[in-house]
């Protein structure tokens, strides 16, 4: 490029480099490395794409990426890729993350960690003035993580406040028990498909990138991002009712099988073409193009002073930084195992044993050994006590993950109402849940609690925490889940009053024998 002065003045040329590019070789093999670092994680969030509709569109982000990548290019022409050291401290946190992800086996931890070691990636080796030309390309990755699951029971508690509310203002009278309801013409029950979920990621996914193309104004981008997280919420609660509205006109000839499905779908494909339609008037075309000359001679000797660093001694120091938290992590695995079968003795109660329980049953994952029985009270009401003991936990088989439930979808028992309490028990403060199961013959009052690494919790966050604390303290992933329950009937001071006596008298020998199976 030629410097050119103005008329009458001495001309000469001064020879501005463009910016050299080094090799792309080995900044392609260090984004490719964690892919086969943490294949297992990246198994992982496959099969959930492939098992669950929900999510299905995380095949497709990797490509859009790429896409918006592609369509940046000239960038890398314009600007050199300068490695920036302090890039490592960041994707050592990831790593670290995804560590204890691995530790307290959480899989979207593990899964969003990985993502995110991808663009942290690119800034160690491109450096933040190249990287942040693709910064949306690169964090649009995040939107491949299978996440979103955590929301879908307060989904569809809202859907049926919702759809409850809006039926009683048209003027029909519904009988609600927790997420179902009964209208005079049949009932009606807001389960996951119910709860918007797809709808909301769907939305939120094609929001982002519709706010990115379209938008040049951080302001307008946020706006349509926001409305594209609210708007699909509120349609499905106007889905909801308007289905059940279309099953009590129809007497339950309509909306209740496939064409359930269908009606909401259309709903929802009519209600985001009007969303983007409207945002379609404030559209930004005037972006000007990548890699446009810029303003000045002076810019472009700025972005090619200085030599061009090799991308060898980073891509390098990338490379270590991504494999050594699975090193790590498989050793710990090897450390931690128990071959040891699990032998849970059953605790020797103050209560004796008793029979005639209603027949409810805990839906969890298989454990590694259970117990359940019946003892009276002094009082004659009967309590059940389950313990459901895991060693050796996986994906397959834990204490804590989002399948298990204290009562299955379709039983007979449903839960109707849960709140977390805490127990004075043996001088120490017990935390615990308690949950509330309508059924045959009457409610149930259940109080639930969490032993993990030795301490008791009913929170499963403080349960991961303490689970991925013993396995990186090399103390194993021992846990048990114990619950206890009692009929309430229509007196539930009374059931309280059964359970907490339970406690009082019972707690110590449960928590000795939790003890010695985990020491055996």
């Amino acid at each position: 490029m030629h410097l050119t002065p103005p008329p009458g003045v001495l001309q000469t040329s001064v020879e501005v480099p463009a910016p050299a590019r080094p090799s792309l070789v080995p900044l392609a093999l260090a984004l490719l490395a964690p892919f086969l670092l943490y294949l297992a994680t990246v198994r992982s969030m496959v099969d959930t794409w492939n098992s669950s509709e929900t999510f299905a569109h995380g095949y497709v982000i990797l490509p859009i990426s790429l896409a918006l990548i592609w369509r940046e290019r000239a960038w890398f022409a314009r600007l050199p890729a300068r490695p920036w050291w302090p890039g490592l401290v960041l994707m050592a946190g990831a790593g670290a993350a995804w560590l204890a992800g691995r530790m307290g086996d959480v899989q979207v931890v593990m899964q969003y960690a990985f993502v995110a070691m991808l663009p942290l990636a690119a800034l160690t080796l491109l450096g933040p003035r190249l990287a942040s030309k693709f910064t949306f390309p690169l964090l649009f990755l995040l939107f491949a993580v299978p996440f979103g699951e955590v929301f879908v029971g307060p989904l569809i508690n809202y859907t049926a406040d919702f759809t409850v509310w809006a039926v009683q203002a048209t003027g029909i009278p519904v009988l609600r028990n927790g997420t179902r309801f009964e209208l005079p013409t049949g009932s009606w029950s807001v389960v996951e498909a119910c709860s918007g979920i797809r709808y909301l990621i769907s939305s939120i996914t094609l929001g982002c990138l519709y706010a990115y193309l379209t938008y040049r104004s951080n302001l307008r981008r946020a706006v349509f991002i926001g409305l594209s997280i609210v708007v699909p919420i509120v349609a499905n609660w106007l889905r909801a009712y308007g289905i059940v509205m279309i099953g009590h006109s129809s007497g339950m000839e309509l909306a209740t099988g496939v064409d359930h499905l269908v009606y909401g779908w259309l709903f929802f494909g009519v209600v985001m073409f009007i969303m983007f339609w409207i945002g379609s008037y404030w559209r930004e075309d005037d972006q000007p193009a990548a890699g446009a000359a810029p303003d000045t001679a002076d810019d472009t000797a700025s972005a090619a002073r200085g030599p061009v660093k090799s991308l060898v001694p980073m891509a390098l120091a990338v490379f270590a930084m991504a494999a050594v938290w699975p090193a790590f992590a498989s050793y710990n695995d090897r450390a931690n195992h128990n071959p040891q079968q699990v032998v849970l003795a059953a605790p020797d109660l103050a209560w004796p044993a008793a029979s005639g329980f209603p027949d409810w049953q805990l839906d969890y994952m298989e454990p590694d050994a259970r117990l359940a029985r019946t003892y009276a009270a002094p009082d004659g009401r009967p309590v059940r006590l389950d313990i459901l003991y895991y060693r050796n936990q996986t994906k397959q088989k834990g204490l804590i993950s989002s399948v298990n439930r204290i009562a299955k979808v379709k039983d007979a028992f449903h839960e109707t109402a849960s709140a977390g309490r805490s127990e004075s028990v043996a001088g120490r403060s017990l935390p615990l849940r308690e949950a509330v199961l309508s059924g045959p013959g009457g409610p149930l009052l259940v109080w639930q609690v969490m032993w993990v690494d030795g301490g008791y919790t009913a929170s499963n966050v403080a349960g991961k925490l303490r689970q991925a604390q013993g396995k990186l303290l090399f103390r194993g992933d021992d846990a048990a889940l114990v619950t206890i329950a009692a009929p309430a009937g229509d007196d539930q001071a009374a059931a309280r009053a059964t359970l907490r006596a339970f406690l009082v008298q019972n707690f110590v020998a449960v928590d000795a024998a939790l003890v010695h199976t985990r020491q055996q």
